[in-house]
């Protein structure tokens, strides 16, 4: 068990690090609209998940119908579906532990679990549950330590909601660069644009996020197909 701990803590520096510059922003930036370091616990336990969290931070400022969050919450995490039923069969002999690891999938536990190597003197099972609980307690820890940060902070905090452009800026580029075929992103950009236009920058996000998650799925077949015949030039 001893290894297995020790395994699991030299994965996790990575992710830690990663998220410290980001968690302290949220923290921050939930300071700077009235909401307290418990506050922030509180959303990094029920919400956990990073990019809604900061969509939020306007939800919260701006008092946005609960609707509205509701549909956007679904659209966002419904990778997450996926996640957890390509580990579906891997977690089914973990009895209760398997609701956990379910709820604890993240982007970055995903990522974990998937380059996930049989080690010698490392339990495979303790490895997933450890490292299920270890990126949330990290993303606890940094939101945290934002929120105590941000009531020491008596400079003006103006632009740091930057923070959140830039990881979905890193996010795409990495996305961009990694995808075999580039129609998706097109899709997106193309119906971002239009509904900028049509509905205005306050109320874009939504109509966009529902036409492009449509699109995609009518141009499934499409482009699966045109993946595959990137795949096999490559």
């Amino acid at each position: 068990m001893k290894k297995t701990i020790l395994y699991v803590m030299k994965r996790s520096v990575p992710i830690l690090i990663g998220f410290f510059p980001i968690g302290v922003a949220y923290g921050v930036l939930m300071r700077s609209i009235g909401y307290n370091t418990l506050w922030s616990a509180l959303c990094s336990v029920i919400v956990f998940s990073g990019s809604l969290q900061f969509l939020m931070v306007d939800f919260l400022k701006n008092s946005t119908p609960l609707l509205t969050v509701a549909v956007m919450a679904a659209l966002l995490n419904s990778r997450h579906l996926f996640y957890g039923l390509s580990f579906i069969e891997k977690f089914r002999p973990y009895g209760v532990w398997r609701l956990f690891l379910a709820y604890s999938m993240s982007d970055e536990t995903y990522s974990l679990h998937c380059a996930y190597r049989p080690q010698e003197g490392v339990n495979e099972k303790w490895a997933y549950i450890l490292s299920g609980a270890a990126v949330p307690i990290c993303w606890l820890f940094c939101t945290m330590a934002g929120g105590l940060l941000g009531r020491l902070i008596r400079f003006d905090t103006t632009g740091i909601d930057f923070s959140l452009t830039a990881l979905f800026v890193v996010i795409l580029l990495d996305q961009l660069r990694e995808a075999n075929g580039k129609l998706p992103a097109v899709i997106a950009a193309v119906s971002s644009v239009a509904c900028i236009l049509l509905f205005g920058a306050d109320q874009f996000i939504l109509p966009s996020l529902l036409i492009t998650v449509t699109l995609l799925a009518l141009l499934r077949g499409k482009i699966e197909e045109q993946d595959g015949e990137e795949r096999a030039i490559i």
